[in-house]
């Protein structure tokens, strides 16, 4: 079932959900060797992978994150291939041209192989796409060739924090990867992998297995979501069953 869309300092956030399912055999692990120290038990962890569509007041578009792709995408070892991104975005009204920006908060496949097509080509060919410089710096090379070079000509890249668009700015949150960001709209954060499991809101210290740098990723979410916390800010998170969670 759908999610329905909430309006957060006028910028209506429509959830899309790109897939639903666990990880596959390339990189699935125990969920107590994915989050150690959780108490975690070892049962089959469901992901659910979430994008978000911004729309302004105006009618303009920000797409945040593209999922996981097709059938030959880079995260097709690992996850439930092909997404329904585009079908997502067509049920809310909006073609791909529609799209005037794009955040990519990292270069994991799940959350960027979306931004080709099966054939290599942009799929929102209209679109700024947002990296922080030092996710660029930092890519490895299956990324580079097949996500960044196809819309090298489209990249907007950001030091920092920034305004993207009308009322939606990007913030550093390094860690997960070096140019890990998030996305805030007013009082609304679109976290990316900052926060991957519920666990992880409860004790923000625990470690993901993946995290490039756990130390640095459990310092960052530590303190971002105290700063989210006293704001009372809400939560758009990409692998939790539900994506709004009120802090």
């Amino acid at each position: 079932m759908p999610h329905r869309p909430i309006t957060v300092s006028g910028v209506e956030v429509t959830p899309l959900c790109d897939a639903v399912g666990p990880m596959g055999a390339a990189i699935r692990r125990p969920l107590p060797e994915m989050f150690p120290g959780s108490g975690l038990p070892d049962a089959p962890w469901v992901l659910h992978f979430h994008c978000y569509l911004l729309r302004s007041a105006t009618g303009r578009l920000t797409l945040v994150d593209t999922g996981i792709g097709g059938h030959g995408s880079l995260a097709a070892s690992w996850a439930p291939v092909p997404g329904t991104l585009l079908g997502e975005l067509a049920a809310a009204g909006v073609a791909p041209a529609d799209v005037e920006t794009v955040v990519l908060t990292h270069l994991h496949s799940d959350h960027a192989s979306g931004v080709v097509t099966d054939d290599g080509r942009p799929a929102f060919e209209n679109a700024a796409v947002v990296l922080q410089r030092t996710e660029l710096d930092a890519a490895g090379d299956g990324a580079l060739d097949r996500l960044v070079a196809p819309v090298k000509a489209q990249l907007q890249i950001v030091e920092g924090s920034a305004e993207v668009a009308p009322g939606v700015h990007v913030h550093l949150t390094a860690g997960h990867t070096p140019g890990h960001q998030i996305v805030r709209a007013g009082d609304l954060a679109m976290t990316g992998d900052l926060v991957l499991h519920p666990v992880q809101l409860d004790d923000p210290g625990v470690h993901y297995c993946y995290d490039d740098d756990r130390e640095a990723a459990a310092r960052t979410r530590t303190e971002v979501l105290e700063r989210l916390r006293a704001e009372r800010a809400v939560l758009a998170t990409s692998h939790f069953s539900e994506p709004f969670v009120r802090l």
